[in-house]
């Protein structure tokens, strides 16, 4: 008998930033990531990796360091990229999409602070 095939999904989370700081972007990166971990029940062990995205109001730290620093993600590859910058877009928002191996069926998002107003249907 073969053995079960490993099911992985795309998770994302976004959240909002009051001020370009870096204090600031690593204790929302720190909330997301935790938020989002616990949501879907995650290890270390289980994200494949990470891809990061800012809007161009966010410059003063890498979303990434903090989640080797702060969550031990040292084996993770990740990634920080520039969001489009679009007309209305939410300032001061960053963004997270991980890829995962969960262990439950559905991947479970996670929208905070100002980024709710995103997608209330997954905050």
């Amino acid at each position: 008998m073969s053995a079960k095939p490993h099911v992985y999904r795309a998770i994302r989370g976004a959240t909002t930033l009051t001020a370009d700081e870096p204090a600031l972007v690593r204790d929302a990166t720190d909330e997301l990531l935790r938020e989002l971990m616990k949501r879907n029940a995650l290890e270390a062990g289980d994200i494949i990796s990470a891809y990061f995205t800012a809007t161009p109001d966010i410059c003063s730290e890498f979303p990434a360091r903090t989640a080797r620093e702060s969550l031990g993600w040292h084996d993770v590859p990740m990634l920080c990229a520039v969001e489009m910058s679009v007309p209305g877009v939410t300032p001061r928002c960053l963004r997270v999409m991980l890829h995962a191996a969960p262990s439950g069926k559905n991947a479970v998002h996670a929208y905070l602070r100002g980024a709710a107003a995103l997608r209330p249907d997954l905050a």
